[in-house]
């Protein structure tokens, strides 16, 4: 069973999301040979005033 985990910034559309979970579903099961009710997708949507990057908080710019 895989698990893919995708972390991002909030934003996308409902629409981006059902085209991006489509997309690497099908990916998934060519390249991993596995059954398509098996692969999981989890978006955890973080927000910029929780995300750093080189010491600065991505809010900040």
């Amino acid at each position: 069973m895989p698990v893919l985990r995708l972390e991002m910034h909030p934003g996308r559309t409902l629409e981006q999301k059902r085209a991006f979970v489509q997309e690497a579903t099908r990916v998934t099961v060519e390249i991993l040979q596995c059954p398509q009710d098996t692969v999981e997708i989890v978006i955890t949507e973080v927000a910029r005033d929780a995300w750093a990057k080189g010491g600065k908080l991505r809010s900040d710019g």
